[in-house]
């Protein structure tokens, strides 16, 4: 067991860097953000409709099976280390929370210790350029 501990955190670009991190996930290009939708701007991950809104997201389920993969590999290496898997989107309440969410339940299946954080979840929404 070359893991070990996992530790996910989700994050905004906007409220700041991104956290020291062996993988990061930035989700800003590439999947739609709910924060366009006015019914789910002021919701976070922690409302069901904005994680239905983000688990329905074509490439999501496939992206978060693709980093537990990583993960996978990170635990068939020789050396033991905790791993820090970031995942970001704009403001760190919609889409990078429910994702990691959905990677720490999965990770936690394995095994290894996981820990869940979501640095910018309770932040005020950020302002959008």
């Amino acid at each position: 067991m070359a893991l070990t501990s996992v530790d996910v955190v989700s994050f905004g670009y906007l409220h700041g860097t991104p956290p020291p991190a062996g993988v990061i996930l930035d989700l800003r290009l590439h999947f739609k953000d709910p924060h366009v939708d006015p019914s789910l701007r002021d919701l976070t991950a922690d409302d069901l409709p904005v994680r239905r809104a983000v688990l329905t997201t074509p490439g999501i389920r496939e992206l978060i099976a693709a980093t537990a993969l990583v993960a996978d590999a990170y635990e068939a290496g020789p050396i033991e280390a905790p791993l820090t898997i970031a995942v970001g989107c704009a403001g760190g309440r919609h889409r990078a929370a429910t994702v990691a969410m959905a990677l720490a339940n999965r990770l936690s299946k394995t095994g290894v210790p996981v820990r869940l954080t979501h640095r910018d979840l309770d932040k005020p929404d950020a302002d959008r350029p």
